[in-house]
């Protein structure tokens, strides 16, 4: 028995008898046995790019505009206040509707974040979240990220003839926006959402919304305006479903793979994803071999199989991050990891705990000016050990 990754059809297979992907077993170079290969992605990439310019998605999906947080019911004004209380952004509206209450914060240049609950059961990502130590808050994860849409009916079009599956039969049409996302990865469990503005203040309200009576108070710090724009996420994926993950991303966005930093003594890989230099990356992390057991595996595969694969941190861009770090830790922020870094190694990074509302870890960065990476191997390694203690 063997796992595979067919070229063809995207999917990884596991269990295969003869080596051969089941839905195309006469292309016979159109699999490979599992491993992660970055010069397997590298060829994705050229090939995604001619299959975007041939079918017309070039140009239909831009940067981020959004994410999408929910949390249990119970939570939401508690998660809203974390994200006052230790990022930059800013209350700004919060409104409910027949299926949801919704906070939206907002910083000026960076993606909103959108904390959401649902009012019913009813929930596509619940599935994703029943893992043993995430199963008690079987509602909660970053659920979507919502980029900026042109032409949304085409792009529908396009990548519903293609086979991909949404969770809205045809795009949602208000006076402020048209939107449309995908149904929740088997590989990341997150969805992607694309959104078309119709008007330029960017409101997420519909007809069928009421503004509600919330007054969440941001609290009265200076150095929270040190804290800045969302720089990144990090997804955790299973290693045998790494390549697939990235892919199937690559597909209904337009960003691509740039490159992967290998931790061979925690068996981890950081992965990169890229729409260009200047905007959001999308991260995922997976092991470099699958999940054994708790005992011997590392903190990347243990995450995965203890909270099921899932976003494990937001990025925030940081200014005078050694004294925004200690006034954090002063007002109740506890951390996995002192800041790590330095000035002649081009940045300084840290992890959080993860929040117990919303189970998202906070990283807190800073880029010096003359260093032209996204992220160095030593900072990787001393994070990714930071996780054991999660």
């Amino acid at each position: 028995m063997s796992k595979i990754v067919c070229s063809i059809c995207k999917k990884v297979h596991h269990d295969v008898e003869d080596g051969k992907c089941p839905l195309h077993p006469h292309q016979h170079d159109s699999y490979y046995d599992f491993q992660n290969s970055d010069d397997f992605l590298q060829e994705e990439v050229k090939r995604v790019a001619l299959e975007h310019n041939k079918l017309g998605l070039n140009g239909l999906v831009g940067g981020l505009q959004a994410i999408i947080v929910n949390v249990e019911l119970d939570n939401i004004e508690k998660a809203t206040q974390e994200f006052l209380n230790f990022t930059g952004y800013i209350f700004d509206v919060a409104f409910e509707d027949k299926e949801f209450v919704t906070c939206v914060l907002k910083l000026k240049g960076s993606a909103d974040i959108l904390v959401r609950s649902r009012k019913s059961e009813e929930n596509p990502f619940r599935k994703y979240n029943i893992n043993p130590k995430s199963k008690h808050l079987p509602n909660t994860r970053l659920e979507t990220f919502i980029f900026k849409g042109n032409d949304l009916k085409k792009y529908h079009e396009i990548q519903k003839e293609r086979g991909k599956q949404f969770i809205q039969s045809k795009p949602i049409n208000n006076d402020n926006f048209s939107f449309i996302q995908s149904k929740p990865s088997e590989y990341t469990g997150i969805s992607v959402g694309i959104i078309e503005w119709k008007k330029e203040n960017q409101n997420y309200m519909t007809e069928d919304s009421s503004l509600l009576n919330w007054e969440l108070q941001k609290p009265n710090r200076s150095y929270l305006k040190n804290i800045g724009l969302l720089d990144h996420t990090a997804t955790r994926v299973r290693a045998e479903e790494r390549d697939a993950a990235i892919i199937e991303f690559m597909e209904l966005t337009n960003y691509h793979f740039d490159f992967a930093i290998y931790v061979q003594s925690f068996n981890s890989i950081t992965n990169v994803a890229r729409l260009s230099s200047k905007d959001f990356a999308m991260v995922f992390t997976s092991g470099i071999v699958p999940f054994k057991n708790l005992e011997e595996s590392g903190p990347t595969e243990k995450f995965s199989y203890n909270y099921g694969p899932r976003t494990h941190h937001m990025a925030f861009v940081t200014e005078n991050i050694e004294t925004t770090y200690e006034n954090l830790k002063k007002d109740g922020l506890d951390y996995l990891v002192e800041l790590i870094g330095s000035p002649d190694e081009g940045l300084k990074q840290t992890f959080t705990v993860a929040s117990p509302n919303t189970l998202l870890v906070n990283e807190y960065i800073h880029r010096y000016g003359d260093f032209t990476g996204f992220f160095t191997k030593e900072n990787v390694t001393l994070l990714t050990k930071s996780t054991e203690k999660q």
